[in-house]
């Protein structure tokens, strides 16, 4: 792709954690970026936009709502490339189907079809997960490397209890993005970050970030858990190489490091060693194993990691700064 320089992008769901890392290294590249959030009006969802480097010149902001037929159309039409992140991620959930499913998988399929009406839109890159890479129902162990063949199997993730309609609601979403982009025709590529920690732009405590806050502000445990870690700003750069790069196709997992959560505390407590941290798992199970998550692919796109321990410590500051923490 050429010179970013006068070229408009759209992305949805703006105001997001993800999001607002991807606006803010878009409009510092010279692109003019058309944002959606669902309320232009709400100073929590827009300010940190508004204030970004080159936001008054060449940030347009969009009303849009992923259950609402047509809604991303305007924002859409004219665009050269879209960044789909528009997603619901949190844990305590009443409705599923209406809160996250049809979210999720709808409003990717609203976003897909602007794109094609517009007719001037090149490439999509959709924000997807690693949740939709990771549960397939083969065993997880030291030895295990995952890569993008991995597709996660809808009737195993009923098995993850309070995850599972998250991991559900991304593999269902982005199984229907890949036949859709089929059917038309369409230049898709996806992002699949593990749980994303960093520096926050926005105002509001995100689900992934929240973890983090949880230990370091005083939780008696921390849980039994393996996961996959990645930093914010790497996702944002990794969206914009993914659309910038011609040979860019397909999956791409990202993930810097497979880590137990007792490592994240061993971490915190070699940045941070006077905080009172959580000394002991949730349960006296087995600790879950580690696996691994293949990088080569997502080398192709030129992408060094920034290691685990610092996007940790950027997290804290971040939570500190914005005064989220106890401390």
């Amino acid at each position: 792709m050429s010179s970013s320089v006068g070229k408009v992008v759209c992305v949805t769901g703006a105001s997001g954690y993800i999001a607002s890392w991807i606006v803010k290294f878009l409009l510092n590249r010279g692109y003019t970026v058309r944002a959606t959030v669902r309320d232009t009006n709400d100073p929590r969802k827009v300010e940190h936009l508004t204030k970004l480097e080159g936001a008054k010149e060449r940030l347009q902001l969009f009303k849009a709502n992923l259950l609402e037929e047509g809604s991303f159309d305007s924002a859409v039409q004219g665009c050269d490339g879209v960044f789909h992140t528009a997603s619901p991620f949190y844990h305590d959930v009443n409705d599923p189907q209406a809160e996250f499913l049809d979210p999720a998988v709808k409003g990717t399929l609203s976003v897909l079809q602007a794109c094609v009406k517009s007719q001037s839109v090149k490439r999509v890159v959709l924000t997807s997960s690693m949740a939709a890479v990771t549960f397939s129902g083969r065993p997880l162990t030291p030895e295990t490397v995952i890569d993008e063949t991995w597709f996660s199997d809808p009737e195993h993730c009923k098995e993850l209890k309070s995850w599972y309609w998250y991991v559900l609601s991304k593999t269902l979403a982005e199984d229907a993005a890949w036949k859709f982009a089929k059917a038309n025709n369409m230049d898709l590529v996806t992002i699949n970050p593990g749980l994303v920690i960093g520096p926050l732009l926005q105002p509001v405590l995100n689900t992934s970030a929240a973890r983090i806050l949880n230990v370091v502000n005083g939780a008696q445990t921390f849980p039994n858990a393996t996961l996959e870690w990645v930093g914010v700003k790497d996702v944002a750069n990794a969206h914009i190489l993914a659309y910038e790069i011609p040979s860019a196709s397909g999956r791409y997992c990202l993930v810097e490091r497979v880590e137990h959560f007792s490592g994240i505390i061993k971490l915190l407590r070699d940045l941070y060693p006077t905080l009172p941290l959580p000394e002991k798992p949730a349960d006296d199970k087995p600790y879950v194993p580690t696996y691994q998550v293949s990088k080569e692919k997502v080398k192709s796109l030129g992408l060094e990691f920034i290691p685990l321990e610092v996007s940790l410590k950027e997290t804290v500051e971040s939570l500190k700064e914005k005064k989220f923490t106890n401390f």
